[in-house]
């Protein structure tokens, strides 16, 4: 079988993405584990599929690079409003995209026909250790600057949703990290029942910090539009930044808004075709 794609990145978080507006792909799990393969296959960070909605303008469904389904990928997004506007799927500059973490909302940046930029209403931070989830103690009601024990270390984290579940730690220097050991302890570690995204931040000033994230099924990537959101948040809580923060990631700049007033979250980012082809799967 023959499966057309397009991959896309947003500051390097690169996925396959597949137009299944009038088509179904079976075993997307099992694709995205044979495309992701970055010797054997396409290579990328997992796969997302662009659906019908019956509630929003489009659907996202997507799948880690081990095959694990996720629930809300923030490059993701972007680049699913890149690709549906330019390839003629729709003419509105606001989009709404159905996702497994609630529908996200999009205002796109035109210029002479493409896309340049993405906005993206994330929606209120889940602090709530049972919704996002973290095993706490019994009355918390959040788990913010808690002692977590990893590889015989204690560090200090803050744990937030923005539909995945994310670990914050802060370091001071995100270079001199060695994320391979740290990242896998901290996603299977046992306070963690769903794995957990775990972003290492480095505060540089109030309003810019550098950030290395350990994605769950995927591993180190270039980039986390939820990672990015849980680390400002995180930032904030923890008395670290302002609320408007420029986020410094391997793959580029994300810059997130925190409006604690609205009880929301705003992203803002680029997004990029690399390039389209065909298959055989």
């Amino acid at each position: 079988m023959k499966m057309d794609f397009t991959k896309m990145q947003g500051c390097g978080n690169d996925y396959i993405y597949v137009n299944c507006m009038d088509k179904v792909l079976d075993n997307p799990e099992e694709v995205s584990r044979r495309i992701s393969d970055r010797h054997f296959g396409i290579g990328s960070d997992g796969l997302i599929l662009i659906c019908p909605s019956l509630v929003a303008d489009f659907k996202m469904k997507m799948y880690n690079a081990d095959g694990s389904e996720g629930k809300m990928c923030g490059n993701g997004v972007r680049c699913i409003a890149k690709y549906v506007y330019e390839r003629g799927l729709t003419d509105k500059k606001q989009i709404s995209l159905e996702t497994e973490s609630g529908i996200k909302y999009l205002d796109l940046t035109v210029e002479d026909g493409k896309v340049l930029l993405v906005t993206v209403d994330m929606g209120a931070p889940v602090l709530k250790p049972e919704e996002i989830p973290v095993t706490a103690s019994a009355g918390m009601e959040d788990f913010i600057d808690q002692p977590v024990n990893v590889n015989g270390k204690e560090y200090r984290v803050t744990c937030v949703s923005m539909g995945n579940p994310h670990a914050v730690v802060f370091v001071e220097d995100t270079n001199g990290l060695i994320i391979e050991e740290h990242g896998p302890a901290f996603e299977k570690h046992h306070l963690f029942p769903d794995s957990v995204n775990t972003e290492f931040v480095q505060v540089i000033n109030r309003s810019e910090i550098n950030m290395r994230v350990w994605e769950r099924g995927s591993g180190e990537t270039l980039a986390c539009g939820t990672g990015t959101c849980a680390a400002v948040v995180a930032c904030v809580l923890n008395g670290k930044t302002d609320n408007e923060v420029t986020v410094h990631l391997k793959g580029g700049d994300l810059f997130i808004k925190y409006d604690k007033k609205a009880g929301t979250v705003f992203m803002t980012g680029p997004a990029v075709t690399v390039f389209d082809g065909c298959i055989v799967i």
